[in-house]
C-alpha cells in the first residue's frame, strides 16, 4: 500500500497540483486557516474529488469548528477519523485529533490512551515528544504519544503541528512522517511525503 501524506495545508490545498500517486491520501489536520465552516467546505469539496481510492483525514487545532461536529454525506472512500478508525486493506488506520478543547483539560491524554494496539497506522495532528517536534529551541512534541507509541508500535505514524520539521524517519521499525506542508514561516510550500507499507 503506498500512502501519500499531507498536513498543515492551511487553506492551501487548491496549490498543490500534480500530485503523486498513491492508493490511499492522509491528512493529518490544519486543513483550515482560522477555522471557519467555509473553509471545511471548501477542503471537503476537493479532498472528496481526489483521485485516490480512499480519503482518510482527521483534525488540527486550526479545525476548531469542528470539534464535537458529526460529518455526514461524504463518499464511501472519505474518512473522518476522530478518536476513531477504519480497516482499509488489511491495515488498521487509527486518527486523534488535536481540539484546543481537549488539550486544556485531560481528555486528550484520554482520548491517546485509548489508541488500539493493533493499530497499524496512527494518525494525529501533533507529533509525539523529541520525534520530528523541534522547532525554535523547543520539542514541541506530545508526551502521551510518545508513551502511546511503545505500547502499539505502529507500522507508521503520521502527524505534522511543527512546521519546521517536515520530513521522515525510522525509529525501531516505525516510519514517523511529519506531512506539514506549509513551511514555517507560511510562504512556500513543501513536498509530499509518500510511504510504502
Amino acid at each position: 500500500m503506498k500512502i501519500l501524506h499531507l498536513s498543515d495545508t492551511h487553506g492551501c490545498h487548491h496549490r498543490l497540483w500534480d500530485l503523486p500517486e498513491a492508493d490511499v491520501v492522509v491528512h493529518s489536520g490544519d486543513f483550515c486557516m482560522v477555522g471557519t465552516e467555509q473553509e471545511v467546505i471548501d477542503f471537503l469539496d476537493w479532498l472528496c474529488d481526489l483521485p485516490y481510492r480512499h480519503k482518510i483525514f482527521i483534525c488540527g487545532n486550526h479545525d476548531e469548528c469542528l470539534y464535537g461536529a458529526s460529518i455526514s454525506g461524504l463518499d464511501a472512500n472519505v474518512h473522518y477519523l476522530c478518536n476513531s478508525g477504519v480497516e482499509i486493506d488489511g491495515i488498521k488506520f487509527y486518527g486523534v485529533p488535536m481540539f484546543l478543547q481537549d488539550c486544556v483539560t485531560d481528555r486528550q491524554a484520554r482520548n491517546i490512551s485509548k489508541i488500539p494496539t493493533d493499530t497499524d497506522v496512527l494518525v494525529t495532528h501533533s507529533p509525539a515528544l523529541g520525534i520530528l517536534d523541534y522547532d525554535d529551541g523547543i520539542n514541541y512534541g506530545t508526551p502521551e504519544i510518545l508513551k502511546r507509541l511503545t505500547a502499539v508500535k505502529p507500522r507508521l505514524h503520521l502527524f505534522g503541528h511543527i512546521h519546521a520539521q517536515h520530513g521522515t524517519t525510522k525509529i525501531n521499525g516505525t516510519v514517523y512522517s511529519n506531512g506539514a506542508i506549509m513551511s514555517s514561516d507560511y510562504t512556500n510550500l513543501n513536498t509530499p511525503n509518500v510511504i510504502k507499507l
